[in-house]
């Protein structure tokens, strides 16, 4: 069985649709019920829906074999997985916002609120800027409109709340996208329906 979490919700529910058409489907997950594990085992295929943040946990543990995961998950937990594909969908940027008008005085520190803390800190290290970093879970752009932080630094796919809340995108750190992972010890044993996969989702974005 290769076991597959996917992210609950609409990208979960696309990236499936590129399993399905490379042969890895599984009729079963379609049904609404409230099952969390899908099988077919004539495919040899066992999936399961997972928040979105977790699914990079459950194949770094080997709990799953592959998964999808946001570059932005990647990139703030670095977690001890292969790379394998940009699947091309689930694109935003992980960017620096702040109030219209903003203009960052580098002689104090820099008051920076985020969800994603090592993303933030790695960045402004890179440019060797003094930053306080304020760890927040909830809506991020409360904080500087409330002068609990200069800047925030967060996912932006529209900018349309950020408009609404009289704050613009001030730099683009990094461009975000979901990424098909394996887990290490996996891709070594089951390397042979893995790599069949990557290969037909590969063939699958080159045809648009």
């Amino acid at each position: 069985m290769l076991n597959i979490a996917l992210p609950k919700g609409r990208l979960g529910e696309k990236v499936y649709a590129m399993f399905e058409k490379a042969g890895f489907e599984c009729p079963s997950i379609k049904e609404n019920n409230r099952k969390l594990i899908f099988e077919n085992e004539d495919c040899g295929v066992r999936y399961f829906w997972a928040k979105p943040s977790d699914v990079a946990i459950y194949v770094a543990r080997g709990a799953a074999d592959i998964g999808v995961a946001g570059k932005d998950i990647l990139l703030e937990y670095k977690p001890d997985i292969y790379e394998l594909l940009d699947l091309k969908t689930g694109n935003c940027r992980m960017a620096v916002a702040a109030p219209r008008g903003f203009r960052d005085d580098p002689r104090r520190t820099l008051k920076v609120a985020t969800k994603f803390s090592n993303i933030a800190s790695t960045y402004y290290a890179s440019l060797g800027r003094e930053i306080d970093i304020i760890h927040l879970n909830g809506s991020i752009e409360l904080a500087p409109i409330l002068g609990l932080s200069d800047v925030i630094v967060d996912i932006v796919e529209t900018g349309t709340t950020l408009k609404e809340n009289n704050l613009e995108v001030f730099e683009t750190i990094v461009p975000i996208s979901a990424r098909l992972i394996a887990n290490k010890a996996s891709f070594k044993f089951k390397s042979e329906p893995i790599e069949a996969l990557v290969k037909s989702i590969a063939e699958q974005l080159q045809e648009g």
